[in-house]
């Protein structure tokens, strides 16, 4: 039986569009760093409140350190002072407020079921951005979604955003680009310690303490966090516990880095809300609180470790990775008394080693760095019809994925002239094998079947140039092109038939070629981007829970182009002001999907058609004002124009996902052993939400499912410094 996303499920059952039982989500991929060094980019958010001398490196576009800006790259960076200003209370909150970048979420307050869009993917988005915690990929094997809440804002020290290119440099699922969190880390000789408290809205209630320890060469880093919500909607509720350690040693050239981090996370699922104006149903204004999933849970389990070894050398630098991430998660979907519970396992060990030569060629010095990644995936899943039988599944899932990839990027840059030039190629074999196990006389095994085992070899490339141009005085201007790849995961294979009998259905490798140019000014003062990109995409990897028998399919050709301007002023020595605009237009350039009448939807011709799930157009506009030393005010708003419906490619139902615009404030009271602040969100107390699912029947064709998100809310922190 197929397991898919929360979002997936939830949408189904209360749609009456369930075909089959499905599952829920987490996620990893990553570069090595130093969170101490942050940098010299252009922040494109609300940052530092007076002229400072910004941090001189970045990491994610080399995956080593170098200074920012000199790359042929739409790089942007959200450093540590912007994120300790925002009113955002979530990262894809903060995301969201960037160039480029949208967010869906299902529930709201918490980033449990968010999903960060880059570029206009839509309902493929978390499967084409590489999302990094510290160099090492957060995204899964499976349809999971990256467990956003699972990075909290405090912990972060930056965030470093690489959009439409990174394929070379990460591999498979880099097609929109890659989103890289970098943690806190202490910093030599540092010893001082933090206590944060937070009572809000929703029954919200947190404790977070954080430490630093250094002395010699060693220095340690300890975080921890409890949060709990009662949740905006009834059966919304959600408990999470993470820790984190960080201990790193330098001695000369050489530093050794270890981390270590563990999550918990109960959530309640509320489903959707149902409207079909033909049947005079609007749950969305009859009761938007409520639920249709009063029994639905999923509870997860999340562990990661990662040992590197750095050393600077004559010629360059080296460094060696090595890492481990384990999921295990459960969930229950009661799909109006077909009740599905699951229980899955994912572990993935990575062995990351690369190296950076750095030469002089005449008038160009030269950078190349050759890498080689390896992972290898282990995945189970059992399924029963309720938890006191899990012990004897009906359906048990088991899959092994194994990536290994050479990669190899150089880079010359003309001091003489400004001129910057790039190159990369990667080659990446993926192996899967999966089987299946039925149990026809398990409980709740009345119908039912085994998928036949299978297994896929596939080779893949992926390739890049780039151009950076220096102009006169502040300007630049950059260009680049390549190409990306994503191969489908274990989730996106098994599926079913039209006798909805099981199968693992392989797919063909999804492959995206394109580029972009951008013109960039920077100042002290002052600095902006504006980029113009296009992708075409062949072969998309869609998994399609909507279409009867069919539960994953490669798409007919796809296009998405845009326009992003982002920028930032100085205005006064205490006030910043910060701009994002985002044009996306994402459309299906042939084809036709299949449909399956008379109970389904019939074939639709996709040809022009609009992507779901994509608004054309977004504004966000931030200010960050210290009119004294101890008091910062800073607001953000956001205005999001209307999308596509999941599940409408025709484009024919005549209701939309509406636009909406969100207004947050935050207060902070800040002297050198206490911060007090207090944080408003969605103001104006809007109604509103952001994912929305057509019904695929044709005896309903007007009916949708939404996901209605909180109103004004509000978050009183405290913080305590022992120094």
């Amino acid at each position: 039986m197929k397991s898919l996303t929360p979002r997936h499920a939830a949408a189904l059952s209360a749609a009456a569009l369930c075909l089959v039982p499905l599952a829920d989500a987490a996620a990893q991929r990553a570069p090595a760093t130093d969170p101490a060094a942050a940098p010299r980019a252009m922040p494109v958010v609300v940052a530092q409140l007076s002229p400072v001398a910004l941090r001189e490196v970045v990491v994610t576009a080399t995956r080593f350190e170098e200074p920012a800006g000199e790359r042929p790259v739409n790089l942007s960076v959200i450093p540590r002072e912007a994120i300790a200003t925002t009113p955002a209370r979530t990262l894809p909150e903060l995301l969201a407020l960037q160039p480029g970048i949208s967010v869906r979420d299902l529930y709201g307050g918490g980033a449990t079921g968010a999903t960060v869009d880059l570029r206009g993917f839509g309902a493929v988005a978390g499967q084409n951005t590489v999302v990094l915690v510290d160099g090492r990929p957060l995204n899964d094997s499976d349809l999971s979604d990256v467990s956003w809440s699972t990075l909290p804002l405090t912990a972060i020290e930056r965030v470093e955003i690489l959009r439409g290119s990174g394929a070379v440099q990460y591999g498979a699922g880099a097609s929109a680009g890659v989103i890289n969190v970098i943690t806190r880390m202490a910093r030599p000789g540092e010893r001082s310690a933090e206590l944060t408290a937070q009572v809000g809205s929703l029954s919200t209630r947190a404790v977070v303490v954080n430490g630093n320890l250094g002395g010699g060469p060693l220095s340690l880093r300890l975080y921890a966090t409890h949060v709990e919500t009662g949740g905006w909607r009834a059966n919304s509720g959600d408990d999470q516990g993470i820790g984190q350690a960080d201990l790193r040693w330098r001695d000369g050239p050489n530093t050794v880095t270890a981390r270590l981090a563990m999550d918990r996370q109960s959530s309640r699922l509320p489903g959707a809300r149902r409207v079909q104006p033909s049947a005079g149903v609007n749950e969305l204004e009859s009761n938007p609180r409520g639920t249709s999933t009063p029994l639905d849970y999923a509870v997860r389990d999340g562990a990661r470790a990662s040992i590197d070894f750095d050393r600077v050398l004559d010629i360059g630098a080296f460094n060696l990775g090595v890492g481990w991430r384990q999921k295990n998660q459960s969930a229950y979907f009661d799909f109006g008394g077909f009740p599905n519970y699951s229980e899955r396992e994912l572990s993935v060990l990575s062995i990351t080693p690369r190296m950076r030569f750095v030469n002089a060629l005449g008038p160009a010095s030269v950078s190349t760095t050759l890498g080689i990644d390896a992972y290898r995936w282990d995945y189970r899943l059992a399924s029963s019809n309720a938890q006191g039988n899990i012990g004897r599944p009906v359906n048990t899932v088991a899959a092994v994925q194994d990536n290994a990839a050479l990669y190899l990027a150089t880079a010359a840059s003309f001091a003489a002239t400004g001129t910057t030039v790039t190159a990369g190629l990667r080659r990446e074999r993926y192996q899967s094998s999966a089987t299946d196990a039925y149990d026809p006389s398990a409980p709740g095994a009345a119908f039912g079947s085994a998928a036949p085992a299978g297994d896929q070899t596939l080779y893949q490339h992926a390739w890049e140039l780039g151009l950076r141009q220096s102009l006169s005085g502040a300007w630049a201007v950059l260009g680049r092109a390549g190409r990306s790849y994503r191969f489908a995961n274990i989730d996106e294979i098994y599926g079913t038939n039209a006798a909805f009998t099981n199968e693992f259905q392989f797919l063909r490798p999804q492959v995206a070629t394109g580029g972009e140019v951008a013109l960039d000014y920077a100042t002290a003062s002052a600095g902006g981007r504006l980029a113009l990109h296009r992708l075409d995409v062949d072969d998309e990897i869609r998994l399609d829970p909507f279409t009867s028998g069919v539960g994953n399919t490669n798409l007919p050709a796809l296009r998405r182009q845009g326009a992003e301007l982002g920028g930032w002023w100085q205005a006064a020595p205490a006030l910043r002001l910060t701009l994002a605009y985002t044009w996306t237009q994402a459309r299906f350039r042939e084809g036709v999907l299949p449909g399956s009448a008379p109970f389904f939807q019939t074939d639709i011709a996709l040809a022009g058609r609009t992507v779901p799930l994509v608004p054309a157009h977004q504004l966000a506009v931030g200010a960050a004002w210290k009119p004294m030393t101890e008091l910062t005010l800073s607001a953000s708003a956001r205005k999001v124009g209307s999308a596509v419906m999941d599940n409408d490619e025709g484009n024919t139902l005549a209701a939309r996902i509406p636009g909406y615009t969100l207004v947050d404030l935050r207060a902070a009271w800040d002297t050198r052993r206490w911060q007090a602040a207090l944080a408003v969100n969605n103001l104006f107390d809007r109604s509103y939400f952001n994912y929305g699912v057509r019904s695929a029947s044709a005896f309903t064709p007007d009916r949708y499912n939404a996901y209605p998100l909180p109103g004004r809310t509000a978050l009183a922190t405290l913080t305590y410094r022992f120094q």
